[in-house]
């Protein structure tokens, strides 16, 4: 039998206080999306001001840094042309995302979900993505 944790909607909204947080600081509304370990929605949060077209790609990054335990940006790196990655972001019915700004959230060595940002550029969502974790490590 296997045995998992997974995020608790508290832990969610601790994960989107964080986040939220830094892009505050950064003067970016984003759109900031907590997935459980397989990838499904717990909560989403669009700042004032966040870009109506970053709503699915938010989703979209959590969702590939929780089911594929791997940040988007590692997954950008290896999907380039040439590569044996190339393409792997049209896997999934396009939902694999290559773009910056999706985390696994790992505790204990477990993923037990992940975040996804998007408005600002690539950084910006990779720095509040992590300021998001952070946040809620802290609290553990």
């Amino acid at each position: 039998m296997l045995q998992f944790n997974r995020l608790s909607i508290d832990d969610a909204q601790r994960l989107i206080d964080g986040a939220r947080d830094k892009a505050n600081e950064m003067g970016v509304p984003m759109c900031i999306a907590i997935v459980d370990e397989s990838g499904n929605l717990i909560a989403f949060e669009r700042m004032d001001g966040g870009k109506t077209s970053s709503v699915i790609v938010a989703q979209d990054k959590a969702y590939t840094a929780a089911a594929a335990r791997k940040a988007t940006h590692e997954y950008n790196k290896v999907a380039q042309p040439g590569s044996l990655a190339f393409g792997i972001h049209t896997e999934v019915g396009g939902r694999l995302s290559i773009v910056g700004g999706g985390l696994p959230v790992i505790v204990e060595g477990q993923v037990v979900g992940g975040i996804g940002l998007s408005s600002g550029t690539p950084q910006q969502d990779m720095e509040c993505g992590q300021a998001g974790i952070d946040h809620f490590l802290a609290i553990q």
